[in-house]
């Protein structure tokens, strides 16, 4: 399961070795309430102001028993759509909510209870998949690319081939043959939502309707663009709140939802500077998808078919949600969650703490 932006619960029931079988049964999404997701703000605002090892604040606390509950809540429905019981389930994969990460000070930090939810669920539960990675000196980020590697080599597409999942930030995956590169781009949907949700209440942009009403700000794009991540060479990976919305502040509500819009295609495009060869093909999941101002800026700006995740025969709400269920068995089998062409640790790297129930 993910819960890695603040739109909901993704769940997915999948059959998988943790290794080369990963066959998607069913998934499922459950939005936040209004509530839930201001209880994650705020617990978001509050865990800038926390140093590392201090005592957890309570809206942090309260943010992780509401997530966790959440989960649990998103766990029984999708057995109930599956037809399943707790005890034929093997093993729940549980990444939490990222409020904080910082690998630079090897400290990530994922709010979720993986004891609370193996207790409520009846069901063994993996947690935690990043800290032993920034622990080692990796980024932490991203995790997907051995699954996407999984469904690359299924998927008889033509490489080379990149999967990029637009979530809170936005990532590629880069596949060729048994090469995989990956890494954290930009901004993903993350300062969208938050000046949608300053300007008009909305907690998105639905189908990037409001962008498309303004326009895109040559100066201030160009000024966002100017920054040293774009340039620094891979692994890297970035915090939700690395990339704010300080230069469009002063532009229309319309016109700075077109252009941190435009920012998120254009630091995506600027992943092409990473990679060995040229792409054959883009593959687009993650919520970034249903933004059709988003796509149609990335379309514009990368030289290659850019297709969404269901062109491809995949389910782009629930990849996340297989990936870490997919690793979960991989966590528990002990083999590499990440790679150093992934994370940029020094060697394939286990992860993942388990609970049982």
């Amino acid at each position: 399961m993910s819960g890695t932006s603040l739109d909901g619960v993704d769940a997915a029931l999948i059959e998988t070795d943790g290794e080369d079988v990963a066959r998607p049964l069913a998934s499922l999404t459950i939005p936040y309430d209004a509530e839930t997701r201001s209880v994650l703000r705020a617990a978001l605002e509050e865990a800038r102001g926390v140093e590392q090892g201090a005592p957890v604040p309570y809206a942090i606390r309260d943010a992780e028993k509401r997530l966790t509950e959440a989960h649990a809540e998103a766990v029984k429905a999708l057995l109930k759509k599956a037809g399943l019981a707790a005890d034929q389930v093997a093993l729940l994969g549980f990444h939490g909510q990222t409020i904080l990460h910082r690998p630079e000070r090897h400290w990530t930090w994922q709010i979720g209870d993986g004891a609370a939810l193996a207790r409520m669920t009846g069901i063994d539960v993996i947690n935690d998949f990043r800290t032993a990675d920034v622990q080692a000196g990796g980024q932490g980020a991203p995790l997907m690319p051995l699954y996407h590697a999984v469904l690359a080599r299924r998927s008889g597409l033509p490489t080379p081939l990149v999967l990029s999942n637009i979530g809170g930030v936005a990532q590629v995956t880069y596949i060729s043959g048994g090469t995989v590169i990956a890494f954290d781009t930009g901004p993903g949907n993350a300062p969208i939502d938050d000046w949608m949700h300053r300007h008009s209440g909305k907690p998105v942009d639905v189908d990037g309707a409001f962008a498309r009403s303004g326009k895109v700000n040559d100066a201030a794009l160009a000024k966002m663009l100017n920054n040293p991540f774009f340039d620094r060479p891979p692994p890297k990976s970035l915090d939700r709140l690395d990339f704010g919305s300080a230069a469009v502040e002063g532009l229309s509500p319309e016109d700075g939802a077109a252009t941190l819009t435009a920012f998120t295609a254009a630091s995506l495009a600027r992943a092409r500077e990473h990679f060995p060869e040229p792409a054959a093909i883009w593959i687009v999941s993650g919520g970034g998808r249903h933004n059709t101002f988003l796509m149609d800026q990335l379309k514009a700006r990368v030289n290659a078919p850019v297709l969404t995740a269901k062109d491809a025969g995949w389910d782009g709400d629930a990849m996340e949600a297989e990936g870490f269920a997919y690793l979960a068995m991989r966590a528990k089998k002990g083999l590499p969650l990440s790679l150093p062409t992934t994370t940029g640790v020094k060697q394939p790297m286990t992860g993942g703490k388990l609970h049982r129930h």
